[in-house]
C-alpha cells in the first residue's frame, strides 16, 4: 500500500509578494498555518519594502 498524499491533493496558498501559488511541503508539516511566503527570496523582499 503506498504511503503519502498524491501531489494533486496537497493544500496550496498564494504568496503575497509574487502572487504565485505554492503547495504544502514536508518540511512545513508542523508549521503550515504559519507559512506565508513561498521562498526565502520573497520573505526577504517583503521585509525590505
Amino acid at each position: 500500500m503506498p504511503k503519502g498524499v498524491k501531489k494533486q491533493h496537497l493544500p496550496e496558498k498564494i504568496c503575497p509578494v509574487c502572487q504565485r501559488p505554492f503547495a504544502w511541503r514536508k518540511k512545513w508539516e508542523n508549521n503550515w498555518d504559519n507559512v506565508i511566503y513561498c521562498s526565502e527570496k520573497c520573505r526577504r523582499q517583503n521585509k525590505q519594502t
